[in-house]
């Protein structure tokens, strides 16, 4: 009897892993085509020197491109579960910017998925209309990115409104004035969403390359509601990323939550190199007492990564 029930333990193992690498081998796929780029020479993005051809192998719009994270002490929607990861900054977004500082916003009006575009109205009269489709959660879980929306669930947390939301936005707003990430970039075979998924996926991979959190507590700057730290003692606990970020401070300058990673990028923005550059926005934060407050002990969980 025990051996009948090892063996039928057995079976069901070794189908459910047969079932898993089925699952995995159609999945589809959601990297770009740049089988073109290949033979065609790189620059970094705001760099070069000749005309760059071919949009989809180098940053050629929106070439300044920054990874921007938050420092939040709460979500207002911790009842419904929406809590901070401890230990850690979050995702803001990844901000392609021109090569002069300014910026384009919401470039692609057919993927405008935003529910709640911010600005509603474009600078030349362009009107955003509101999405009221599909979340973009089911934009991933059509792709069966299930890792993907587990990391994003933890680490890109939202204040205020739903997590997918503010996903939404980021896309809808930064994404779409990204050259790589242009729908023709993805031919012949782009499928529906497809360069909304591999966006977040390049989100998170340079969201990876910047802890911190173990940054500043390894120049022991850490959370605290009864120390203040000034500018330049946060400033120099970034020397590591070989530029001067930009730090945000709200409360008067005096209050940080924000850090913008600032990048010229080598090849595309999903799969090129970042080189760090200084910021080319001058902080907010007063040059002392600045407050790096700790987190409502409610509003935050525990997570591995």
């Amino acid at each position: 009897m025990v051996s009948s029930l090892l063996e039928i333990s057995s079976v069901v193992a070794i189908l459910l892993v047969a079932w898993e690498v089925h699952a995995t081998n159609y999945l589809p796929t959601t990297y770009p085509n740049i089988e073109a780029c290949v033979t065609l020479p790189l620059q970094y993005s705001c760099e070069n020197t000749t005309a760059l051809t071919n949009s989809c192998c180098n940053v050629v719009k929106g070439g300044l491109v920054l990874q921007t994270q938050y420092w939040d002490t709460y979500t207002g929607l911790e009842i419904y579960g929406q809590l901070l990861p401890s230990g850690t900054w979050t995702i803001h977004g990844l901000w392609s910017d021109n090569c002069d500082g300014s910026y384009d916003q919401y470039c692609d009006l057919t993927r405008q998925y935003d529910p709640d575009p911010s600005p509603s109205v474009l600078p030349d009269g362009t009107p955003v209309p509101p999405y009221t489709g599909p979340s973009v959660k089911t934009f991933i879980e059509d792709f069966g990115r299930w890792d993907l929306l587990k990391y994003m669930e933890t680490f890109w947390i939202n204040q205020g409104t739903s997590n997918e939301d503010f996903w939404a936005h980021e896309f809808s707003k930064h994404a779409t004035c990204t050259s790589t990430f242009d729908v023709a970039c993805y031919e012949p075979d782009y499928k529906e969403h497809q360069d909304v998924v591999n966006f977040y996926e390049t989100v998170v991979k340079v969201f990876q390359l910047y802890p911190t959190y173990n940054m500043l507590a390894a120049a022991g700057i850490v959370p605290s509601n009864g120390t203040t730290y000034t500018l330049a003692q946060i400033t120099n606990a970034y020397s590591q990323t070989g530029a001067i970020p930009y730090l945000g401070c709200s409360g008067n300058g005096v209050v940080l939550d924000e850090v913008w990673y600032f990048h010229h990028v080598l090849g595309t923005e999903q799969y090129g190199h970042f080189k760090t550059i200084n910021s080319t926005t001058p902080s907010s934060c007063a040059a002392e007492g600045l407050w790096y407050y700790g987190r409502t002990p409610t509003s935050e969980r525990e997570v591995t990564y």
